[in-house]
């Protein structure tokens, strides 16, 4: 799966001040990433606030992503929840023509036992053709997919092509790299952690930073997959405070913080999510400014 190798960005959702879609915001941030160094776009993850995004509202992101990408990079589609019925159904009945690959996030809430993860990405597994990419994020889940649940589901199902791990867990890094099958891709979704992943054997990251810093992120990413530790850490260095400070109080009014700092969109966000404080957004800025 070389399409999903290297640097995903986990796209935001633009808002105008009134909360709704900003349109222009969302193409001038897709054609950013692709024009420096980008390999693959993920559309409606958490990052995006999937969670407070309309269903028509969805399409709405989805359509402008696919049009305003024009087939350059391959794209990544987030359709994943606790209601396995219900993420079957959208997998059946949506148009996955012009997507190349699904991001599907474990279940939150429900803190399935690793058996019901098992059944849960099996059925998702049954419902498409198109390659998965599995999502384990306990601090957003409650509950951590374990590596012998993960590497099972790799083995007994061809669709099922990658993880995007993100539990800010080494250890757990190292296993699934130790064990993975050869074809199986471990992708970081830790920025922080996302170099020593790329040294260590895995594919590369899906990022919140990325799409920041598409560019500078990418070619550290490159230079990891190289094993060129030296040249990439010294990006990894440079970039270590505004991982931090993206990340300090919620995801993504950090991020949207720091685009708008570089003229790409305003940093509104939906409640329960609020912006980021004063504090922490002049930290951003100081950064920006002197990057």
């Amino acid at each position: 799966m070389q399409k999903f190798i290297g640097l995903g960005v986990a796209l935001v959702t633009p808002f105008k001040k009134d909360l709704t879609v900003d349109v222009d915001a969302l193409i001038k941030l897709v054609n950013f990433n692709i024009e420096n160094g980008t390999n693959y776009l993920v559309i409606n993850g958490t990052t995006g606030e999937s969670a407070t995004i309309s269903k028509e509202e969805k399409e709405q992101i989805i359509d402008i992503v696919v049009k305003t990408n024009n087939k350059r990079l391959p794209l990544v589609l987030g359709i994943g929840g606790n209601n396995t019925l219900e993420v079957v159904e959208e997998l059946q009945t949506r148009d996955l023509s012009k997507i190349d690959g699904i991001l599907s996030v474990a279940p939150y809430y429900s803190k399935p036992t690793q058996e019901g993860f098992y059944q849960h990405y099996k059925a998702i597994a049954a419902a498409t053709e198109k390659p998965i990419i599995l999502y384990n994020v306990p601090g957003r889940t409650a509950k951590n997919m374990e590596p012998a649940t993960t590497l099972r589901l790799a083995k007994d199902f061809s669709n099922i092509v990658a993880i995007k791990e993100a539990g800010n867990n080494q250890q757990q890094y190292n296993t699934l790299l130790k064990d993975k099958p050869v074809d199986f891709l471990i992708i970081s979704g830790d920025d922080d952690l996302a170099l020593g992943v790329a040294l260590a054997g895995g594919s590369g990251v899906i990022s919140v930073i990325g799409q920041a810093y598409p560019k500078e992120f990418s070619k550290m990413i490159q230079l990891g997959l190289e094993g060129k530790n030296k040249e990439a850490y010294k990006i990894h260095f440079k970039m270590m405070d505004i991982v931090d400070y993206i990340f300090a109080e919620n995801n993504p009014a950090g991020i949207k913080t720091v685009l708008q700092e570089l003229g790409i969109c305003t940093n509104d966000v939906r409640l329960p999510l609020v912006k980021a404080s004063a504090d922490l957004q002049a930290k951003i800025a100081n950064y920006v400014a002197s990057f």
